[in-house]
């Protein structure tokens, strides 16, 4: 896809800037997701509930930061991986055109797509792992009354609040925008025709 006839926009922060800035996406989603799940589920929030928990899994309970972390890493992992292969589903190199790495500053994984695509295909692989990993698990969770389905959900659509942030940055663009993701910072460049 040619460029030469195209303004060039910048919408991007650092990935320092993304952690912060995520957070404004953090708490809107926790209420939507916690507020159906506690009305539908109210006994697994009664103390009585909870002190049966705590009596029958009391040493487990301060093993639960290094469990989340064992279903932390490898989910980040796959978040990255959702984004790539969606994105590599549209470009004409495939999966030749994704990076995978780590921003070690601020400690945050990265999918880059070294390809311009058109605005629909790169908001898909934007929202994908949100979806994926986070919303629907969070939903069956909800429906079903299962807490660790529910966790996951709500934990990986967290997860995914930077990307959010992203497809927040691009709600003014128009259909016929291309976008270039950003190779060092958080968003991407707008390519719209002038």
């Amino acid at each position: 896809m040619g460029t030469d006839s195209h303004q060039r926009i910048e919408l991007s922060v650092t990935a320092a800037e993304a952690n912060w800035k995520a957070l404004a996406f953090a708490f809107p989603v926790m209420v939507l997701l916690l507020v159906p799940y506690i009305w539908l589920w109210p006994e697994q929030f009664s103390s009585e509930t909870i002190a049966g928990l705590a009596k029958t899994h009391g040493a487990r309970i301060l093993l639960l930061p290094f469990l989340m972390m064992l279903v932390f890493i490898p989910g980040a992992v796959v978040h990255e991986l959702l984004h790539g292969l969606t994105w590599a589903a549209f470009c004409r190199r495939g999966i030749k055109s994704i990076r995978y790495g780590v921003y070690w500053k601020a400690l945050t994984p990265y999918c880059h797509c070294e390809e311009v695509l058109p605005l629909r295909p790169y908001v898909l692989g934007g929202m994908m792992p949100g979806l994926v990993m986070g919303i629907l698990p969070a939903v069956v969770g909800v429906i079903w009354g299962n807490p660790w389905v529910f966790s996951f959900g709500l934990f990986f659509t967290l997860a995914a609040a930077g990307d959010m942030l992203v497809l927040w940055m691009l709600r003014h663009c128009h259909a016929t925008d291309l976008v270039q993701d950003h190779p060092e910072k958080v968003g991407c460049y707008v390519l719209r025709e002038v």
